[in-house]
């Protein structure tokens, strides 16, 4: 019998105070191929906006890289001393996906990992052998207790409302390259045991362009613990526009553990991203919700302004800022997917 974390542990809302946000640094070419140089700037800025209101904590392979990263985050400015490196060596930088599932106890203060498996969406990117470990790596530097599920699940297929809910998609967790011997009633199994919650609520489709199989980071995020943004496509000729308004419908149907209807802030979708042919992910749902900031993907288009001026609306107690994914997405993720908070107890 696989353990389970015990009761009272629960994945907090990502907006819930943070110890730290965890990365791993972008070093592998074939994510981004012929622009990984281009990203650095970038994801440099996202780390200095981040660590003005908590620690930042970087998996790197060695020495080396740890000194390439610091070059670059000197050159933005970025605040040293609240930047840390830690020596595990990642295949890629998808910390969102392959980065530890931190379980906290507001009553007793203490703090669980949950390592799910990792097989880089279905097997698209192998090898990922050294991703698949990184939360067991971080559970035993740290002293955290581990627990292994031993079913394949990624932190970008699933949002929290931090009162018992979580978000998904029957495209990304029915998909037989994830867990084909598992029924859907057995997925929220998993689910409900090993991140401490009670309802599990299952939009349809992701985004185009997107390798996850339909992340729902992408697509709708929780902003607090009965709202939801969601992005919409303006253009009917569009190809996301049917997949988003049916997303759309079935977000009006929902109703929380409380048996309240979530109330549902529309975003626009950016214009159509296409870079050497390929429909790019891109999608403003994609921000990061730190302590001090809330760090958005902006694309160089009209939208990016709305965008960033509906979720300022969405978040009062925090600045958001808007930040230059036009070459980040090229890897066909942006600041969420490179992103896994750690939760203060």
């Amino acid at each position: 019998m696989v353990q389970t974390p015990p009761k009272g542990f629960s994945f907090p809302a990502e907006w819930a105070p943070h110890t730290a946000t965890w990365l791993s640094w972008p070093h592998k070419e074939e994510s981004w191929p012929g622009k990984i140089d281009k990203i650095y700037s970038r994801y440099a800025e996202f780390i200095k906006v981040v660590a003005e209101g908590e620690l930042v904590r970087i998996n790197v392979k060695d020495e080396q890289m740890a000194a390439f990263a610091k070059k670059q985050l000197i050159a933005v400015g970025a605040d040293l001393s609240k930047i840390e490196f830690y020596e595990f060596p990642t295949n890629d930088a998808w910390c969102r996906d392959h980065g530890p599932a931190f379980l906290i106890n507001s009553e007793t203060k203490e703090k669980v990992i949950v390592d799910w498996n990792y097989n880089a969406w279905g097997n698209k990117y192998p090898p990922y052998d050294l991703d698949d470990v990184i939360p067991t790596k971080i559970g035993e530097h740290f002293g955290i207790p581990v627990f292994n599920p031993g079913i394949v699940m990624e932190g970008g297929s699933v949002d929290f409302n931090g009162k018992g809910t979580i978000l998904t998609t029957t495209a990304c967790l029915l998909n037989e390259n994830r867990n084909p011997h598992l029924t859907k009633e057995q997925i929220e199994d998993y689910l409900k045991n090993y991140y401490g919650a009670e309802q599990i609520l299952w939009l349809g489709d992701g985004i185009i362009g997107d390798d996850t199989d339909g992340h729902i980071d992408d697509i709708t995020r929780f902003i607090n613990e009965d709202t939801v943004v969601t992005v919409v496509e303006e253009d009917p000729n569009d190809e996301n526009y049917h997949i988003l308004q049916e997303n759309l419908e079935t977000l009006k149907t929902m109703r929380l553990l409380n048996d309240k209807p979530l109330n549902i802030v529309e975003l626009p979708m950016p214009t159509p991203l296409i870079y050497e042919g390929q429909r790019l992910p891109a999608s403003y749902a994609n921000f990061y919700i730190a302590n001090a900031v809330v760090v958005v993907p902006t694309f160089r288009c009209d939208n990016d302004a709305r965008a960033l001026e509906i979720l300022q609306k969405c978040f009062p107690d925090r600045k958001v800022v808007g930040i230059d994914s036009t070459d980040i997405i090229w890897g066909l993720g942006s600041f969420h997917c490179l992103s896994q908070q750690e939760p203060a107890v």
